[in-house]
């Protein structure tokens, strides 16, 4: 357990309520990399998030990401955890953490259903859809170099290294052949977007990684899990949120953690998403090949530690399929795509 009389201490240099006392701890379940506790004391109730005690150089490193990230997004309009406070300082600890408003609210992650009435009623799950693409456009409107995060990504020639970056990380790890690697690389080289405008790009954003409010029809409360967050091409977000999308997501089995019936059409969602963001989704295919491929190689990674024997979460197993499934519909979709040739 964390040493609160530390904690305490910082948390009075912070200025925030209780002065003198040390706050009260309990740990809450859900964090995958890091490790998430309430803290309580007079005044104040707040989420701490923090690397585990055994975590390397790499973990602190990404915690003090989010914890700017963080920073830069509070007072936006962009659904999240509001920041709180917090340091980059390891002394305090052991590791850099912040801590954030609680959010009151739901994931649609664990069992791969809906909660209820969302999977009894289809004509409820619109709204979730519309709202995570208001997520999205949201953030992709932040003004991130007035919020300070320049130099926090590279987005100079994003594009131009997706390709030749992530290739070199397969071959890392590789240990198979994956039907449509080469197809799906060679069009992506030679189908970048002319035009796109940097902005924040959360790097996962999907179902998985937001909270819905409680009430009927539900709102979206909050963004989660930061930790491939950087400065890029936001329309790659939309992009992971379309990898399995009706109609030509139809026949992606793995690719699908929860039913899509009764969701809006994508055209549907292209056009909530350029209303709120201003940006055109016309290279959208572009971004749908590039997520698939993208997602496939990460994924890769788990799945050939599984393979190795390595000691992982046995639904890592799974991802052995998925992968498969993923390159092969990136080939499929770059055979049509409507995105001209650079």
């Amino acid at each position: 357990m964390l040493d609160t009389d530390a904690l305490g201490r910082w948390m009075d240099r912070e200025g925030l309520p209780g002065t003198g006392t040390a706050p009260g701890l309990s740990r809450l379940s859900g964090g995958s990399q890091n490790e998430l506790f309430i803290v309580e004391r007079d005044g104040i109730r707040a989420v701490l998030r923090i690397p585990p005690a055994a975590a390397d150089a790499a973990r602190h490193d990404g915690l003090r990401r989010e914890l700017r990230l963080l920073r830069a997004l509070k007072g936006t309009d962009v659904p999240h955890a509001e920041f709180v406070a917090g340091t980059d300082d390891a002394d305090v600890l052991g590791a850099p953490f912040y801590l954030m408003e609680p959010v009151d609210g739901w994931s649609p992650m664990g069992t791969g259903k809906w909660p209820e009435p969302y999977e009894s009623d289809l004509s409820l799950r619109a709204p979730l859809a519309f709202e995570l693409v208001r997520g999205a456009a949201l953030l992709a409107n932040v003004d991130w170099q007035a919020r300070g995060l320049t130099g926090f990504g590279r987005p100079e020639n994003f594009h131009e290294r997706q390709v030749d970056r992530w290739l070199a990380f397969l071959r890392e790890y590789q240990f198979r052949e994956l039907p449509g690697l080469d197809e799906a690389s060679g069009w992506l080289r030679t189908h970048r977007p002319r035009h796109w405008s940097p902005g924040i790009m959360h790097g996962d954003y999907q179902f998985a990684n937001v909270m819905f409010s409680h009430e009927v029809p539900a709102r979206l409360t909050a963004i989660i899990d930061w930790e491939m967050t950087t400065i890029g091409d936001p329309l790659l977000d939309l992009a992971w949120v379309l990898t399995a999308w009706p109609p030509e997501g139809d026949d992606m089995v793995h690719a699908r953690y929860l039913s899509l019936d009764g969701m809006p059409s994508r055209d549907d969602l292209l056009q909530r998403y350029e209303t709120i963001s201003g940006r055109s989704t016309e290279d959208i295919d572009y971004y749908v090949v590039l997520a698939r491929w993208k997602l496939g190689i990460v994924l890769e990674m788990s799945y050939a530690k599984f393979a190795a024997g390595g000691a992982v979460d046995t639904k890592v197993g799974s991802f052995g399929s998925l992968v498969l499934e993923l390159i092969r519909k990136a080939a499929e979709l770059s055979r049509t795509a409507k995105t001209q040739v650079i």
